[in-house]
């Protein structure tokens, strides 16, 4: 088996400020890791592309598109961070950093489908999953991982993806962009009643929704993955899956308040590599959202890759 990975220097120029929890040490942290886990001679390194313009139009709106270069644009004049929210700052290096990030979402999605590797894990910033057809939120500028399905079906041709989310926060953008599309099935957990408020009535039939209250563990996550997620995906046959992958769920993550360990992301990831075996020839596309506490997140994406690995 050949899983490719991707990352690129740009992701780690994007810097929201000093004592920002989405920062270029995440990146650092899992590269750390990779190296003293072994787990990177399992990896093959894969070149990033910037997105173009037209893989962004496939999952945003163009005057989104256009207000959002313009407003980086002039972050990048005055060489200062400019805040979008509250929370989403812009730097002189963010609209590279999101176009690289999109760019490997759709690069991966090209491997895979190519049959130059199985899958693929993207180690990207920033990550997406918050930004929604028309706004940039919660971190996310380019929603990387609507991006990349649509690619697969617009653009490769495929005619039913999954997207498996599992980020502590609710993939408010990703199920805004997707929502009401058939060919697309969208199952994901979160924590109720945190940022983003959201998810707890999905916009569309193609959503499986799971809100779960705080301190939920993973034994009770992994449950209602069974009963909820595996039905639906096994009647969906997806001919390709796409993984949201949010390490904040951990239970060592202040991000939020669930209880899950490494061993629970790696077991999520199993099942999902089990059914994309058996209907989707093994085609495996996940990228980095969430996870900010350093260890963990570096040990529960060490694990993820081992489950799609295989090691």
């Amino acid at each position: 088996m050949t899983t490719a990975y991707f990352s690129h220097p740009d992701c780690r120029l994007h810097d929201m400020g000093a004592g920002h929890p989405e920062c270029p040490q995440r990146l650092d942290a899992i590269e750390d890791q990779l190296l003293s886990s072994g787990v990177d001679v399992a990896l093959t390194r894969f070149d990033v592309p910037l997105a173009a313009h037209s893989d962004l139009l496939l999952a945003h709106t163009e005057g989104y598109l256009t207000e959002l270069e313009e407003f980086i644009r002039q972050a990048i004049e005055t060489g200062e961070h400019r805040a979008l929210d509250s929370d989403t700052y812009v730097g002189p290096h963010t609209w590279q950093a999101a176009l690289r990030s999109a760019g490997a979402a759709v690069a991966a999605t090209d491997a895979v489908i190519d049959g130059r590797a199985e899958n693929a894990f993207c180690a990207i910033r920033p990550p997406g999953h918050h930004a929604t057809r028309s706004q940039s939120m919660g971190f996310c500028f380019f929603n990387n991982i609507a991006v990349a399905a649509r690619h697969a079906l617009d653009v490769r041709g495929l005619k039913r993806v999954a997207i498996v989310d599992f980020d502590v926060h609710h993939g408010n953008g990703t199920e805004d962009i997707v929502a009401g599309d058939e060919r697309i099935l969208m199952v994901s957990f979160f924590q109720d009643q945190i940022f983003p408020f959201s998810g707890g009535v999905p916009l569309g039939s193609n959503m499986v929704n799971l809100p779960v209250p705080p301190y939920t563990r993973g034994g009770e996550v992994r449950e209602m993955i069974e009963a909820n997620w595996i039905p639906r995906l096994e009647e969906f046959r997806p001919e390709m899956f796409f993984i949201s992958a949010g390490f904040d769920a951990h239970r060592e993550d202040d991000m939020g308040r669930m209880g899950l360990v490494e061993a629970d992301f790696e077991w999520i990831t199993r099942r999902v590599v089990e059914l994309a075996r058996r209907h989707a020839k093994g085609r495996v596309v996940s990228c980095l959202e969430g996870g900010y506490a350093l260890s963990s997140l570096a040990r529960s994406v060490v694990a993820h890759l081992r489950a799609l690995a295989d090691v």
